[in-house]
């Protein structure tokens, strides 16, 4: 059986969590369109569809990259709300020190090493606060939902398309 948080570790991680997002919130306003998002987006992705993805590098690259364009846009459609929070994620994981704090990361994204991204990603999904959880289970749903409205992927699932309007 896991241990309850303490009363005393609950309030220490909410101020460190709550610093954090301040730290974020402030530095997305300051940052550039380019910020690295694409390149933590494209690694995460890259892990998440593992097996998936096309072997040959250049086919990679460019798959990854539309997918990338398709977190984009589905992260266009979300509320107001919801497009800041993951905006807030998104900026505490292309921050160097809070990668390697939060996600335990120590490369830059683009050379980070798969394995050191799943065993990331595996804290997230099984961490025991749910703000981990739900920040793991948004990039897994984000990365998903991303690849699979991409129409080359629906054969694979059996997926004959949306309906055809006359």
């Amino acid at each position: 059986m896991t241990p309850l948080v303490s009363r005393r570790q609950f309030i220490k991680a909410g101020l460190a969590g709550s610093l954090l997002l301040a730290f974020a919130g402030h530095a997305q306003q300051a940052r550039a369109a380019d910020d690295g998002t694409g390149a933590m987006l494209a690694a995460v992705a890259g892990v998440i569809l593992e097996g998936m993805l096309p072997e040959h590098p250049a086919r990679r690259r460019a798959v990854l990259s539309e997918t990338v364009a398709g977190i984009d846009q589905a992260v266009a459609g979300l509320a107001l709300n919801t497009r800041k929070e993951v905006g807030e994620l998104f900026s505490l994981l292309t921050i160097a020190p809070v990668r390697r704090l939060l996600a335990g990361v120590s490369a830059p994204w683009a050379e980070a090493q798969p394995a050191e991204i799943a065993a990331f990603l595996e804290r997230w999904r099984y961490a025991r606060f749910a703000l981990l959880q739900s920040a793991y289970a948004a990039l897994h749903d984000l990365v998903l939902g991303a690849w699979y409205a991409r129409p080359d992927t629906w054969e694979a699932i059996g997926y004959p398309g949306p309906p055809e309007v006359f």
